[in-house]
């Protein structure tokens, strides 16, 4: 059953995560396909807190949703040991009906690839070269469906010579000349014997006896009887080789099960061959690709929870295949090819809608679910002191707090008491709730931290504009933005590097320090965003 991921925004806050946890378990119930909420970086204090009190482990996290090789619809044929012989590898080709194989070691991994071309040489030649090498006679008795007819068996485990056919009685060109011959006969009792005496390494015998007299000459040769005919005889002592011997093993091209599907594309037009094998983590064979099977990859599915921003979304989204959009923001610039379903409402955060899609549904959470929705909810309208904040989000909230068991006020203060720590860098608090913007060709980022003790953090007011000096310079950003939102104070110390003059103009903000305070501003989407957009726009 393929996965689709539900995924929210990069530099993932509470309710993203959430958001994408509570959708994925409600879509499994439902039991249509199976889903697996996702992540696009790592999580912040506050959400590692919430995860903890409700004991839910983070999401998987991803960071590309590019066709990779294991989402191709690749072959997967029997995996050879090397020792099998060329007879059966043949058998698997015609059988499977592809031109290629691959040959591995005992534990797995890769020992070479056989494909048709190989056998096809190895025919070729030896109808030149007669002579084969050191054929273990088990292979031989296999491929034959023969026996051996003199007694010390345990004699002859391999057999080497020129293959050459015994002409009928009477003709005196024999072709074989001691030692160095398998001699293939029929019903020949006086080539057989001339064979023996002159001790070659083996006589095959097609559909005949032989003689009690003739065995007992046979001392030093295998003697062996076989039901197929002289000329098929022949051909099948070729295919008894082991096919460690003419498979390809230098300088091969082979693929992982990770690997994306772009990278391959342009290796396999720099090589010529017909069928690559693939590997896993382990180096172990899984299957193989041809060139076919990159004509119509099957994309990545993905559901995006909490935006509907390129800029925002994960990497290789183009190749994705979008199923839903759940969200609570502005629309932005997400573009699919076909029609979807797209739920986008004006609350104050996406785990109220999925809330709203658990009672439409007829289905309760889980009592540590709701808890983990309450807390998003809380966490997104800043204890419900955001503009964003809507009747919708109270009621859903203290409904999944009633399911829960928990005291909303107690969870607001444990989730923004885990906002920020003194042993926290600059850096790593400014990047834990951050989104980026493009604007009518401006781009700028924000981040926000919401805290109950903003004065403590603005003691460090130095350090948060040097890091946000250099995330402009590096990102080659027009402005760069800090809101530090203080939910006691019911208010923001705005930070901001760049464009200086708009944003006082924006904010109506006097003086010509690089922080001010801003009453009332709780909501970077609802009342940063659209200021900076109408001056810009």
């Amino acid at each position: 059953m393929d996965t689709v991921y539900i995924t929210g925004h990069r530099n993932p806050d509470t309710d993203s995560i959430v958001s994408a946890m509570a959708y994925a378990a409600l879509k499994n119930a439902l039991g249509d396909r199976q889903y697996r909420a996702a992540r696009l970086g790592q999580i912040s204090d506050e959400t590692q807190t919430v995860l903890n009190q409700f004991d839910f482990q983070p999401p998987k996290i991803i960071g590309d949703v590019r066709t990779q090789v294991k989402d191709l619809d690749y072959d997967t044929p029997p995996t050879l040991s090397a020792t099998a012989t060329i007879s059966r590898g043949w058998q698997v080709m015609q059988a499977d009906k592809i031109s290629a194989i691959p040959v591995a070691n005992e534990d797995g991994t890769l020992y070479g690839m056989l494909s048709a071309g190989d056998v096809a040489n190895y025919d070729m030649t030896s109808v030149r070269d007669p002579r084969v090498a050191n054929i273990p006679v088990y292979n031989l008795l296999s491929v034959l469906e023969a026996q051996i007819l003199n007694e010390s068996s345990e004699l002859w485990e391999e057999v080497s010579g020129a293959v050459t056919i015994a002409l009928p009685a009477g003709r005196e060109n024999l072709l074989f000349s001691g030692r160095n011959t398998i001699v293939v006969c029929g019903d020949q009792p006086d080539m057989i014997r001339r064979a023996l005496e002159m001790e070659a390494n083996c006589v095959l015998v097609c559909q005949a006896e032989v003689s009690h007299e003739l065995l007992e000459l046979g001392k030093k040769t295998c003697i062996i009887s076989t039901p197929y005919d002289p000329y098929r005889a022949v051909r099948l002592i070729h295919h008894a080789q082991p096919i460690s011997r003419i498979c390809k093993k230098q300088d091969m091209v082979c693929f992982h099960l990770d690997d994306y599907v772009d990278d391959v594309q342009n290796t396999v037009l720099e090589s010529r061959f017909r069928s690559y094998p693939i590997l896993d983590e382990n180096e172990r064979v899984v299957g193989t690709l041809s060139r076919f099977h990159l004509l119509r990859p099957r994309r990545k599915r993905v559901i995006l929870m909490d935006h509907n921003e390129r800029a925002q979304s994960v990497n290789g989204l183009e190749q994705a295949e979008i199923l839903e959009i759940v969200d609570h923001h502005r629309l932005a610039d997400i573009e699919t090819k076909n029609p979807i379903y797209v739920r986008n409402e004006p609350v104050g955060s996406t785990t109220t809608i999925v809330g709203g899609m658990y009672q439409e549904k007829g289905l309760m959470p889980t009592a540590k679910m709701a808890g983990l929705m309450a807390a998003a909810i809380v966490s997104d309208t800043v204890m419900f002191k955001s503009p964003t904040c809507t009747k919708r989000d109270v009621d859903m909230a203290n409904r999944m707090a009633r399911i829960a068991n928990v005291s909303l006020e107690e969870l607001g203060t444990a989730i923004f008491s885990a906002t920020s720590s003194d042993d926290k860098t600059v850096e790593a608090m400014l990047r834990t709730d951050y989104k980026e913007f493009h604007i009518a060709g401006h781009d700028l980022a924000v981040s926000q931290i919401t805290c109950m003790d903003s004065e403590r953090l603005l003691g460090r007011k130095e350090e948060f504009l040097a890091a946000m000096g250099t995330v402009r310079k590096e990102r080659h950003f027009n402005t760069v933005v800090l809101m530090i939102t203080d939910v006691l104070l019911e208010g923001t110390q705005l930070l901001f590097v760049g464009d200086e003059d708009t944003i006082r103009q924006a904010f109506n903000i006097r003086g010509a320090e690089n922080c001010a305070f801003l009453p009332k501003i709780m909501s970077r989407k609802k009342q940063v965003i659209p200021m900076l957009s109408a001056l810009w726009g």
